[in-house]
């Protein structure tokens, strides 16, 4: 079901969009060689809690970390390992959310650990971008499936691979509601987007094939051809015009060029 929220509700998801941005940026400062994955997840959800917030990932369908820290090829739903220590050369995508007074927003960064390839670098970055072209598209009046045509205009151009079985989604008091916003072209047009609807749109792209597999664990999707994958996300409200972006800071709005 669709949820549309009121002007109350909006300044609450607001409030939980600002908060999750500052939990990433204090992670993003903690992301080096030879940190493991679990020690992220760690620190997460003490960020998270001091916040006061709720860390919305951990239990959601018996996952069991706060994070989802996913290292090169794994596409999303990483899960945190002592054992699994960051190298010079990887990257590291981190996915968390919070809920705060029974509302959510959900995000996540793809970043660098230490020195990385231009290859690499380009595929961070591109992943990036694509969200925001994305965007771009999520306005009120037009159909969810722009969103992902405008994804995949741009993105074509660079021979990557754009994640099919993993798509965005409607949230709000549930992490995930409908719709589901796919970051590709479907053949309908999907449902037309109105004011004051909440999503999380997800660029998941891949540096070679946009095939997937799941691994033994049941929650971790890797590339099937084993190459780096990136993820980038935020939790928008839908306007007349331009989209707000909820998820991030003032100064990566002012940095992005977004409301």
């Amino acid at each position: 079901m669709v949820t549309i929220k009121s002007d109350q509700e909006v300044e609450l998801m607001r409030e939980a969009g600002l908060i999750l941005a500052k939990v990433h940026k204090e992670l993003e400062g903690i992301v080096r060689p030879g940190i493991s994955t679990l020690d992220i997840d760690k620190a997460c959800e003490k960020i998270i809690r001091g916040y006061n917030c709720i860390p919305s990932f951990k239990g959601y369908g018996g996952f069991p970390a706060s994070a989802c820290v996913s290292v090169n090829e794994e596409v999303v739903h990483g899960i945190p390992c002592k054992d699994r220590i960051l190298q010079e050369g990887d990257i590291v995508s981190i996915d968390t959310g919070v809920i705060w007074k029974g509302w959510q927003s959900d995000a996540a960064r793809t970043h660098a650990v230490g020195k990385i390839s231009g290859e690499h670098q380009d595929l961070i970055d591109r992943t990036r971008e694509s969200f925001f072209r994305g965007i771009k598209a999520a306005v009120a009046g037009n159909h969810v499936n722009d969103i992902g045509r405008a994804v995949e205009d741009y993105i074509s151009q660079f021979g990557y691979g754009i994640v099919e079985d993993l798509v965005g989604h409607g949230i709000g008091q549930e992490m995930h509601e409908d719709p589901e916003v796919p970051n590709f072209t479907c053949a309908r047009r999907g449902i037309r987007l109105r004011k004051n609807m909440t999503i999380a749109v997800e660029p998941m792209i891949n540096m070679g094939t946009y095939a997937v597999e799941e691994l033994d664990n049941g929650w971790t999707f890797v590339s099937t051809d084993r190459k780096y994958s990136a993820h980038y996300e935020n939790t928008i409200l839908i306007r007349e015009g331009e989209p707000e972006v909820l998820s991030l800071l003032p100064e990566e709005k002012k940095l992005y060029g977004v409301l």
